[in-house]
């Protein structure tokens, strides 16, 4: 993607792309390249994120590269974009020059990976902010093509008539306007008709486009002078009207309604997840001298409720990150509820699903060590992993814990711990052996890779650990030398409780009586109460008569 200054032209975009192309087809793996100047490239999803349809300014161009088919090639396509980078550089660009390139994404397109948008009182001081925060960016080596959104104003050229001077020569205000639009509108001149079905095509007599920059060539073009009858003179029009050069209107972008401008940029190199391009930004945020402006407030979702002092937002891949992993803890929390209540209602009890839970986080060990030796980072998949391993590992704990519950009366718990674990490792073992391999197979996809390391060495991990962890769990809660209690006698321990239970019931069966004889001696008080209710009837009856006779229309009397 190239982004000339504005007001740049269709030539300058070409001239550039077509350098770029250069130095781009000397990489192996390119087998065609498309260009595309001034005009948007046909897009896909992620270039309707990213509003590619709308590049259609003279200053925008676009290279699509394709490469050869990924088993052809050694590289792939993100190492390729990484070297393919660096080799732009080389090329020769104007100032205010952005060149970007951009991938197809593997998960949810975005505007750009790393997106502050800044809000502030007044668009004066959000661009100085812009600007400042700019100059962060660029200053961290990892973070790469850098961008804004407001840009350069787009230069103007204003054409103001000259009153006096239409009067003193005697020009008629429409015929300038006509003449100025045929030099830079071109006039249409008919049609060229292509058949049934078919639109037909504008003939357009038109200045060529070098031209059409205001020059003495211009200013020269005669205007009849035929305001006064018979007068057929002709001016100049360089002669009637003052031609300047200003900026344009800056660029205004909304937020949900609040104005706000956007610094973007992409992650490459040392570190590529945004988190580690904000934690730098956010450090050099702190550290700057911000001068006579006031440090942004820094947001991490939300936007501020109080734009009277600037503010810091951070969007883009992030934004997604945070929702997606925000729903998908609630639902592994939900998910964990509903573990524990089946787990309590199997066995009745409300520790042992506890100790049953408990190797849960012992997947995340192998989780880390796994995303460390590919150097693969933590994305949704490997959540959603995280997620699926907790049923997995769950039913490994309950067949361990189920085996040991129903161990012999008589055995000291040690060594209904060690046949539980004898008998029990081969099933679990042959369990997760059958997730990993089923899991290996999508190892090397760029989307699932994650969810493939999570259950590949989340589940090596935690099926070591369970066998251990649970009878060391065990063993802790209770006596190791103490014979495991037969299911029977546990019925019986709790006939004590029940006794307890029934003398607590007759204590309080005084307290009931008490109760109903102070609720007898409120009868006196409901019959005082109901006998003046019934008193008020007369008077209800005397009030009714006099209403009747004052208004006797409303009676229908």
């Amino acid at each position: 993607m190239v982004d000339l200054p504005e007001g740049a032209t269709v030539e300058d975009t070409s001239r550039v792309l077509f350098e770029a192309a250069a130095i781009t087809k000397t990489l192996p793996e390119v087998t065609s390249i498309q260009a595309y100047s001034g005009t948007p490239a046909p897009f896909n999803f992620n270039g309707l994120v990213r509003h590619y349809y709308l590049r259609t300014q003279p200053e925008m161009g676009e290279l699509q590269v394709n490469l050869t088919d990924k088993s052809q090639r050694s590289r792939e396509s993100h190492d390729i974009a990484l070297d393919l980078r660096k080799k732009l550089d080389a090329v020769k660009v104007p100032g205010g020059t952005v060149i970007k390139v951009v991938e197809v994404p593997p998960g949810p397109p975005v505007l750009a990976t790393l997106l502050a948008e800044i809000y502030g009182p007044d668009t004066k001081t959000r661009r100085e902010v812009a600007q400042e925060v700019k100059k962060l960016f660029k200053s961290v080596p990892y973070i790469v093509d850098v961008d804004d959104s407001y840009g350069r104003p787009r230069p103007r050229l204003r054409i103001t008539i000259d009153q006096d001077k239409l009067e003193y020569f005697g020009v008629e205000q429409s015929d300038v306007y006509d003449t100025i639009k045929a030099l830079l509108g071109g006039v249409p001149v008919g049609y060229s008709h292509r058949g049934e079905n078919r639109d037909p095509i504008e003939i357009v007599v038109r200045l060529p486009k070098s031209d059409l920059d205001w020059s003495h060539k211009l200013a020269s073009t005669p205007i009849p002078a035929n305001a006064i009858p018979g007068n057929k003179a002709v001016v100049e029009l360089g002669d009637v009207v003052h031609v300047t050069r200003e900026p344009g209107t800056p660029v205004i972008f909304r937020g949900d309604m609040h104005f706000a401008d956007m610094v973007t940029a992409e992650l490459a190199g040392q570190y590529e997840a945004p988190i580690y391009g904000m934690l730098a930004v956010d450090n050099l945020i702190k550290k700057h001298d911000w001068g006579n402006l006031t440090p942004p407030q820094i947001l991490l979702h939300g936007q501020p409720t109080d734009e009277s002092k600037p503010s810091l937002l951070w969007d883009g891949e992030w934004e997604v990150t945070y929702v997606t992993f925000r729903d998908m803890g609630a639902a592994f929390g939900v998910a964990l509820l509903g573990i524990y209540i089946l787990v309590v209602a199997q066995f009745g009890s409300i520790k042992l699903p506890l100790v049953i839970l408990t190797p849960i986080p012992l997947t995340l060990i192998g989780i880390v060590l796994g995303h460390w030796m590919f150097g693969a980072p933590f994305t949704a998949t490997s959540m959603i992993g995280f997620i699926a391993l907790a049923g997995i590992i769950v039913r490994n704990s309950i067949l361990l814990v189920d085996f040991i519950r129903h161990g012999h009366g008589t055995k000291p718990l040690r060594e209904v711990l060690l046949d539980a674990g004898a008998t029990r490792f081969r099933p679990i073992l042959l369990t997760a052996l059958a997730a990993m391999i089923g899991a290996a197979t999508i190892l090397t996809d760029p989307i699932f890779q994650g969810l493939a390391i999570s259950l590949l060495f989340g589940l090596a991990s935690s099926t070591l650990l369970t066998v251990l962890v649970i009878p060391a769990i065990y063993i802790w809660l209770r006596d190791p030398e103490r014979p495991m209690p037969d299911p029977a006698e546990r019925w019986r321990l709790l006939i004590p409780l029940k006794v307890r239970a029934v003398a607590l019931l007759g204590r309080l069966a005084p307290a009931k009586a008490t109760l109903s004889a102070q609720l007898r001696r409120l009868e006196p008080l409901k019959a005082g109460v109901l006998a003046r209710l019934r008193r008020l009837g007369p008077f209800k009856a005397r009030m009714l008569g006099r209403l009747e006779r004052r208004f006797p229309k409303v009676f229908g009397h």
